[in-house]
């Protein structure tokens, strides 16, 4: 009788609470938690220290409480306006700048840049296409980009333009929207995912520009497919590790000049001999305001490589 009770309460390994190792990605992260969607469709809550490094788009492993990040495929960094570094998000394949009128001028192109040297395909939004004046800034961004980066102009609030976007989004992608507060981020990811249903923020009294809405960074499947990962507005877009090489080749709008070549290989545009771009200037084959902002960039770019020369040095 005993061995027949032993044999009826006995229960195959498999079914107890083991804790196995799953596989997910991070869908949202809370400072001292992260959201994992798991292979299997199921959802669970993480908890991590608040400076961890994990951020959303990463591939983990979860073993019970403990949380094992697998290798990136790609990462997005941006610098602050006071030097410190942020990661956007992790295994990205494409990058849209959200712009709207009253963006601020520079952040268009370090972001191309940024995207472009992190191994993403970067495209534009021109969102708010209903205002008045956008008219104007589409015309601009048209002339400046067109030959360098897809460009979408919308209106999320209209629901308009939103089908080639889409259609963009759904061969596989997962992006990012990046933008300064208020270029409606928010409500673009509303239109293209309703079921999500964002805050957004009523416009601040500083040059129009919108209050920050979203404070966690969250990676949301689109109906028609593609994902989105939805990230706090920021007014700065800094470079990070961009050599002066990377620079000068991912600068938008120098590589559609590509067939000329410069003289030297290591060239950075400035005063080299035989400089393929500095002549195009003196052509008129690019503007002179095209320039002077890749200098902007480039100077920045110099010092921020001084920098870490000296740190090295010192070290």
């Amino acid at each position: 009788m005993e061995s027949n009770k032993a044999h009826r309460d006995f229960t195959p390994p498999d079914l107890f609470c083991f804790d196995h190792p799953r596989e997910g990605v991070i869908v949202a992260h809370h400072g001292v938690s992260v959201e994992v969607l798991f292979d299997a469709g199921d959802r669970s809550m993480v908890r991590v220290k608040r400076n961890s490094g994990h951020v959303v788009g990463d591939s983990v492993v979860v073993t019970g409480e403990l949380m094992r990040r697998l290798p990136r495929r790609t990462e997005l960094r941006r610098r602050d306006a006071r030097g410190g570094v942020h990661l956007v998000a992790a295994n990205l394949d494409v990058l849209g700048v959200v712009v709207a009128p009253q963006s601020p001028s520079g952040f268009v192109d370090r972001a191309i840049v940024a995207a472009r040297a992190a191994g993403l395909r970067p495209f534009l939004v021109v969102n708010k296409s209903d205002l008045h004046g956008t008219a104007r800034l589409l015309a601009s961004i048209s002339t400046t980009y067109a030959e360098s980066v897809p460009i979408f102009p919308v209106s999320s609030i209209k629901r308009t333009g939103l089908a080639p976007l889409q259609e963009f989004l759904s061969q596989g992608h997962r992006g990012a929207f990046v933008g300064t507060t208020g270029v409606g981020k928010s409500s673009l990811l509303n239109a293209l995912c309703p079921e999500i249903d964002l805050k957004i923020g009523e416009l601040s009294d500083y040059k129009s520009q919108g209050r920050h809405t979203t404070t966690v960074s969250t990676l949301h499947a689109l109906p028609g497919g593609g994902e989105l990962v939805d990230t706090p507005g920021f007014r700065d877009f800094g470079l990070v590790d961009i050599s002066v090489e990377e620079l000068a080749a991912h600068f938008p709008g120098f590589e559609n000049h590509s067939a000329v070549a410069c003289r030297f290989s290591n060239c950075r545009h400035r005063s080299e001999p035989g400089c393929a771009v500095t002549r195009l200037v003196e052509q008129g084959r690019i503007t002179a305001e095209r320039y002077a902002t890749y200098m902007e960039i480039l100077s920045e770019v110099e010092a921020g490589q001084a920098e870490s020369r000296s740190k090295g040095w010192k070290k």
